[in-house]
Order: structure tokens, then C-alpha cells, then sequence
């Protein structure tokens, strides 16, 4: 599915990603030592079970954001993006573990034409993350610079 111009948003358009994917300790661990985060409720089973509240190592947030970013592209923004403005209010509401099974949604919270060019327009969206039992595991409103099909 291509993405979609800016013309085709709708506010208040909800999208239900069809993509869904299981997290891996692999996908954790690859992820932390590229990013070099050494922070051990990431890849310290042991330091987990015995030391932290959650028993077992959570999922980086900044893996559960980009995930939930990925995902939505297919049915929105694939190869219409100009850029990515700006990720803000960026929440995590509760832990993402390894073996947990996740499903994005995404909302078009608002559109506006760009002042600076009439090919393009700034649409901001809403994305939620939520694991195998609905549980909400992640939020961000993105703005993404957007092509237009026609100019002005």
C-alpha cells in the first residue's frame, strides 16, 4: 500500500495497523548494544529478576517508539514523507516485555498547509502501542512534513 498525500488525511481518521509483532530478548539486546545503552533493566535478566520491581527486563523505550513508528508507515506515510517534524509527548504507561505481542494504532489529530511550501502540508498524528491485552505500552503525537498531490 502506498502512502497517503497530505489531501487524503481526514482529522479524526483512525488507522487499526493490521502489522503486528511479537518483541524478542534478540530485538532488545541488538537494539541497547547498538544504541550503546548499557542500562541493565534492558539486558541484565538477573539484575531484573532480583533487583527491579518488574521481575524481568523491559523492552527500550526508544525500540518500543521506533516500532510503533514503523509500524504505521504502511498504512500512512509510505514514501509521502518529506521528513519527520518532531515526536512530542512521548509516554510510556506500562512496561513492554520480551515475548509480548504488539498493536499500533494510529489517529490524525491535525492538518495544516505548509506556509513555506505548496507542495507540502504538516499533518500531526497520535500513535498508540498496546500489547497482547489491550494494555496501552506506548504514546507519541508525531508531526510529519507531507507531500501534497498538487501544489496550493
Amino acid at each position: 500500500m502506498k502512502g497517503k498525500y497530505f489531501e487524503e488525511f481526514q482529522i479524526g481518521e483512525t488507522y487499526d495497523h493490521p502489522i503486528r509483532r511479537t518483541v524478542t530478548e534478540m530485538d532488545n539486546m541488538m537494539f541497547s548494544t547498538m544504541t550503546h545503552n548499557p542500562q541493565p533493566l534492558h539486558i541484565d535478566r538477573h539484575f531484573c529478576e532480583t533487583e527491579t520491581e518488574f521481575g524481568q527486563p523491559l523492552m527500550n523505550s526508544l525500540f518500543t517508539l521506533g516500532l510503533m513508528i514503523g509500524i504505521s508507515v504502511n498504512d500512512t506515510t509510505l514514501g509521502t514523507t518529506i521528513a519527520n517534524l518532531g515526536m512530542t509527548d512521548v509516554r510510556f504507561p506500562a512496561p513492554l516485555y520480551q515475548g509480548d505481542t504488539v498493536h499500533i494504532t494510529t489517529e490524525v489529530k491535525e492538518k495544516r498547509e505548509s506556509k513555506s511550501r505548496p507542495d507540502a502540508g504538516i499533518v500531526t498524528f497520535e500513535h498508540k502501542a498496546f500489547n497482547q491485552n489491550d494494555v496501552l505500552v506506548a504514546i507519541c503525537t508525531r508531526q510529519a512534513f507531507m507531500r501534497r498531490q498538487t501544489s496550493g
